[in-house]
């Protein structure tokens, strides 16, 4: 087991590290990686309301409320009240939360890519048959 945690914290690192690679290159290093995380949770749900948000990060309404906010201060994100609930707001990507997504997207490619280019097409197919049973 020892191993395995070994072997998860350095892809962990390597993962944190293309990323932040990746926000440098694009020049957006004022963005933290849970800032990027939101927003590609956000972009994932389909403009989520601020409950859904909460429940897919598992945070408190509160915790996501203010996380949003900020990101709204940083035009990275702005709301819409629903039409079914006018009492409802839907969180949105500014045309700058897209770029951020976008950019996020590609250091996902990058690390996909390192791991495809390290492994044979067998070891790779194990490998997504593997993770898929953990993460389900």
């Amino acid at each position: 087991m020892q191993e395995l945690k070994q072997i998860v914290e350095k892809l962990s690192g390597m993962m944190g590290q293309m990323e932040e690679n990746a926000k440098e290159q694009f020049n957006f290093s004022g963005l933290t990686l849970t800032q990027m995380n939101y927003m590609e949770v956000i972009n994932h749900l389909g403009n989520p309301n601020l409950t859904e948000l909460a429940t897919a990060l598992r945070l408190s309404k509160p915790t996501v409320t203010v996380a949003v906010e900020k990101l709204i201060e940083r035009d990275y994100l702005f709301k819409v009240k629903s039409d079914a609930d006018r009492r409802s707001q839907h969180i949105h990507l500014t045309e700058k939360g897209q770029l951020i997504n976008g950019m996020h997207d590609y250091a996902h490619g990058k690390i996909v890519e390192y791991i495809r280019r390290n492994l044979s097409v067998e070891e790779l197919n194990e490998l997504v048959c593997l993770l898929g049973k953990v993460v389900k």
